[in-house]
């Protein structure tokens, strides 16, 4: 009995079937071998030290960009420089589309490291508190793994190495320079040092808020302790607008719409007793959503003008958007969310792949998010070898090397894997950078 041709291909495909469903998780797991080879992990090591050993802050990140730049040389991977000032953008594939994107934030905090070891901070004042030194290794051995399965990409992974992260917004001028015209969609890490290792956590919309600086000058009229009638107190109108600042949170804001305001800079005089012309003071505000973000904006300037007014002072407000842009909401796409949870799946295990709930923490990869489909998440690095981890941005925070394995494996299969699935739909896709 001879079988249509229909027929045969119905039965062919349901043979296949299963092989193609594993496939991706074939994927990951040789992504996640080959990262843990010894070979492999040492180099990761040995980078991330090099990293540590010299912090550069936003902008300045010369040796980190440098050191980059060579690492990809000696992989053969092509790369933009610079990008954004100090950025390097890299490109590992067929040079043709679909493309994604890969994002690692390269900059240190302005912050004195007090662990003691062997490769402490050399420079001081300086220190990777918050892994972004993890971060651009993890995706330099992201790149490793790609170029050494380069031969399965089916499409481009674009390789971002950025500045700036910490309130520079580097995410923002590197979407203004426009060699992200292409990209279909983005991802980014950032390790959690009170989670547990191997696994990830994330979901699917809002995951951090939208942030701003203030800072304001209140000034009034200096003089003896002794007299205060002769004088016009700037410290008690800046104490005023403090308080005063909360109830924005506590009697305005909808109680299920989360915002934050702090103040967390208060400078004036220098005596004790003199009362001072002017005060400054400082902070951040949040909000998850941007109309919140923009009612909250507006609402400091006003009570701040206003306290000082009803205190006979004056006041100044500076957002400072040209040195600290304003960071949008990270809003990771819908779309993407099962995409994530099913390689993440592939790659650690269902089970260590874990939802949570959003956080007032501020990232600037939301930039990318407003432009280009992207997706946010978090890798655990905690187990016995760190204890009682710090937290991000202490003095004490230590990296636990361990993670890095997963970090690159988890970004090398998110890439290739979104180029299979792109390709299988969408064939014809051939656009270039």
């Amino acid at each position: 009995m001879k079988m249509s041709k229909w027929v045969s291909t119905i039965l062919l495909l349901s043979f296949l079937n299963p092989i193609i469903s594993k496939g991706s998780s074939n994927l990951a797991q040789d992504f996640l071998e080959f990262a843990n080879k010894n070979e492999v992990f040492e180099w990761m090591v040995g980078v991330r030290r090099k990293i540590h050993e010299k912090p550069e802050l936003g902008y300045e990140e010369y040796e980190t960009s440098e050191m980059i730049r060579k690492e990809l040389d000696k992989m053969g991977i092509l790369y933009e420089y610079p990008v954004a000032g100090t950025g390097v953008v890299g490109f590992v594939g067929s040079g043709e589309g679909p493309f994604v994107g890969l994002r690692a934030d390269m900059d240190a905090l302005p912050m004195q490291e007090m662990v003691e070891w062997k490769h402490k901070s050399k420079v001081d004042g300086k220190m990777h508190a918050c892994g972004h030194d993890g971060h651009v290794t993890m995706l330099l051995g992201a790149a490793k793994i790609l170029k050494q399965h380069s031969h399965l990409l089916k499409g481009t992974v674009v390789l971002v190495f950025q500045p700036a992260e910490e309130g520079g917004g580097g995410a923002k001028l590197v979407v203004e320079s426009g060699i992200l015209k292409n990209v279909k969609a983005i991802f980014g890490l950032h390790v959690a040092p009170e989670q547990p290792l191997g696994q990830v956590f994330s979901r699917s919309g809002t995951i951090m808020a939208g942030s701003g600086f203030f800072e304001a000058v209140i000034t009034g009229k200096g003089g003896h302790a002794a007299i205060p009638q002769h004088s016009i107190d700037p410290i008690l109108a800046a104490s005023n607008v403090v308080v005063s600042l909360q109830h924005l949170v506590s009697r305005e804001a909808d109680p299920l719409d989360s915002q934050v305001i702090t103040v967390a800079k208060f400078q004036g005089g220098g005596a004790f007793n003199v009362i001072p012309d002017s005060v400054t003071i400082g902070g951040t505000f949040r909000a998850f959503s941007k109309a919140s973000f923009t009612q909250l904006r507006q609402r400091i300037e006003e009570v701040i003008v206003g306290q000082a007014t009803v205190h006979r002072c004056n006041a100044t407000v500076d957002f400072a958007v040209d040195n600290k842009p304003f960071f949008p909401a990270t809003i990771n796409d819908a779309g993407l969310h099962k995409f994530f949870q099913n390689v993440a799946g592939d790659v650690l295990g269902v089970n260590n792949v874990k939802e949570m709930l959003p956080f007032t923490g501020a990232e600037d990869f939301s930039f990318y998010q407003e432009v280009i489909p992207g997706y946010f998440y978090f890798i655990g690095m905690n187990n016995d070898k760190n204890g009682k981890p710090a937290s991000l941005h202490s003095p004490f925070f230590q990296l636990n090397e361990d993670v890095l394995p997963y970090g690159a494996a988890m970004q090398a299969t998110l890439a290739a894997t979104y180029l299979s699935d792109s390709q299988s739909q969408h064939p014809e896709n051939h656009d270039e950078l």
